[in-house]
C-alpha cells in the first residue's frame, strides 16, 4: 500500500510539473498584449484539465452557433422539427449587410432549400443569416437558453442574436459563455448527453467541415488532424477594439483520443492577425503537450 501511496504522489508530481510547464509556455504567448485571453483545456479520456481566465464571462460571437444549431437538433430529435423541411429564402430572411455565404449563393431569394443546408451553412461556414432563420425557428434565443440549462451547462447565456449585435456593438457582451463551460458543452455533446446518437453524428461531420478561421486552432497543427470546430469574430469598433475573436473545437490525436480546447480573446487592442496568432500558438502549444 506504502508503495501505490508513494507512485501515486509522484505520478502527481511529475502530472503537476508537466502542467506548470503547459502554463509557462501559454503565459508566453498572451504575455504582455492587450488583451483578455480565456482558455480552458479538457482532455475527454484522461480528465487533464487546464485553465486560464476560464470563469470569465467573454462574448461568444459566432460560437454561439454550435449551441443553437444543437438546440435545432434537439427539436429535430423530439419531431418538432426535420432536417429534410423546406425554409423559404428571401428578401425578408436575406439581409444584405451581413456575413453571408448563404445568401451569396441564393442572391435573389426566391427559393426553398432544406433546413439541413441552412444549418450546415450555420455552424461550418458561420452564416449570420442562416443564424437568424433557426432562431426564428425555434421561437428566439430564449429556447436555447432553456435547452443549454437544461442539460446543466453552467456559465452561459444568449439573449440576442446576430442582427441585434448588428445593430448594437454592446450586444454581443449579453451572449457570453466562460471557458470551462464551453469545454463541459462540447464534452457532453462528444458524450451524447445533448443529442441522439443520429444527430450527435450529424452535427460533429458538420463540425469537422468547418471552413473559418483557418488562421486560428487548426493553423499550426498536422494536415488533416480532425478538429470538430466553431469559430467567433467581432472584428473591430471605431476605436479599434475588438470584442471577441474566439475558437472552441474537438481535437482527435494520432493516438485515437480527444481534448476540448476553449480559447476567447476579448476586449483586444491588438491586430486581428496578433489576436488569431494567439490562439494558433496556443492550439499548438496544447497539441503539443498531448503528442509528448
Amino acid at each position: 500500500m506504502k508503495k501505490l501511496g508513494l507512485l501515486f504522489l509522484l505520478i502527481s508530481a511529475f502530472m503537476f510539473a508537466q502542467q506548470s510547464v503547459l502554463d509557462q509556455k501559454i503565459t508566453s504567448i498572451i504575455k504582455g498584449k492587450k488583451a483578455t485571453v480565456g482558455i480552458s483545456v479538457l482532455g475527454f479520456e484522461n480528465g487533464f484539465k487546464y485553465n486560464k481566465n476560464a470563469e470569465k464571462k467573454l462574448p461568444m460571437q459566432s460560437v454561439f452557433k454550435f449551441h443553437i444549431a444543437a438546440a435545432v437538433l434537439d427539436f429535430v430529435d423530439q419531431g418538432k422539427l426535420s432536417l429534410d423541411q423546406k425554409i423559404l429564402l428571401d428578401k425578408s430572411n436575406l439581409f444584405e449587410d451581413t456575413w453571408s455565404p448563404l445568401r451569396d449563393k441564393y442572391p435573389n431569394g426566391g427559393v426553398e432549400v432544406p433546413l439541413s443546408e441552412i444549418l450546415e451553412f450555420t455552424v461550418a461556414k458561420s452564416d449570420n443569416n442562416g443564424c437568424d432563420i433557426l432562431l426564428k425557428l425555434l421561437g428566439g434565443t430564449q429556447t436555447v437558453q432553456k435547452f443549454m440549462d437544461s442539460k446543466g451547462v453552467k456559465g452561459f447565456q444568449i439573449k440576442y442574436n446576430e442582427e441585434d449585435m448588428h445593430k448594437d456593438w454592446n450586444a454581443q457582451y449579453e451572449n457570453y459563455s466562460t471557458m470551462n463551460s464551453a469545454v463541459d458543452a462540447l464534452k457532453k455533446f462528444y458524450d451524447g448527453k445533448l443529442l441522439s446518437k443520429k444527430s450527435t453524428d450529424y452535427l460533429m461531420k458538420v463540425m469537422l467541415s468547418t471552413s473559418t478561421g483557418l488562421n486560428k486552432m487548426v493553423e499550426q497543427l498536422p494536415k488533416n488532424t480532425p478538429v470538430a470546430r466553431k469559430t467567433g469574430a467581432s472584428g473591430k469598433n471605431n476605436a479599434g477594439l475588438t470584442g471577441a475573436e474566439n475558437e472552441i473545437g474537438i481535437i482527435t490525436l494520432p493516438n485515437g483520443k480527444h481534448y476540448a480546447l476553449a480559447v476567447f480573446v476579448s476586449n483586444s487592442m491588438e491586430t486581428g492577425a496578433v489576436n488569431c496568432k494567439m490562439i494558433s500558438d496556443i492550439s499548438k502549444t496544447v497539441w503539443d503537450y498531448f503528442n509528448k
